[in-house]
């Protein structure tokens, strides 16, 4: 009779395996639901990251979306043209432009917030509050120590 333990398991059976395929599918899901504003996860977040926070920089929302300037760039500019945010000069800084979001991203931010609330009660379905609290506590460790390689690489 075969082991069921993981470390027997073929390497797509694995636990890291595991995480990017459900990683892989949150983000379809969310993309899914958000299609059906014309907004992807990185569009959706990015707006309602802003909505929350207040007016950042582009550097700023880069480093707190985990994404690179030049696709944060790209992700301002489509809901820019869309009319959700505007860049306004930096009061304390005019070399540097302010993200804020306007009167139509609010809106949408809203139409935003209510997707995300049905979709996450539709992933957290089964789990109890100390599973979800288990389940953070083993990813941070898996996040530290995946830092700790990446910053030996550097």
């Amino acid at each position: 009779m075969g082991s069921n333990h993981e470390l027997d398991a073929p390497p797509w059976l694995r636990v890291e395996s595991t995480i990017m395929a459900t990683a892989r599918a949150i983000r379809q899901a969310y993309d899914l639901r958000f299609a059906e504003l014309d907004l992807n996860l990185s569009e959706a977040s990015l707006l309602a990251y802003v909505e929350e926070t207040g007016p950042l920089t582009q550097t700023r929302l880069a480093e707190r979306l985990g994404l690179g300037r030049a696709a944060t760039g790209s992700v301002i500019d489509a809901l820019e043209t869309r009319g959700f945010v505007e860049r306004c000069p930096d009061p304390d800084d005019r070399r540097v432009w302010l993200v804020d979001v306007t009167a139509a991203g609010k809106e949408m931010v809203a139409e935003i917030t209510e997707r995300d609330t049905v979709l996450r009660k539709q992933l957290r379905s089964g789990l109890s509050r100390d599973d979800r609290h288990q389940l953070a506590e083993v990813l941070v460790r898996l996040g530290n120590n995946l830092a700790g390689i990446l910053a030996d690489e550097d």
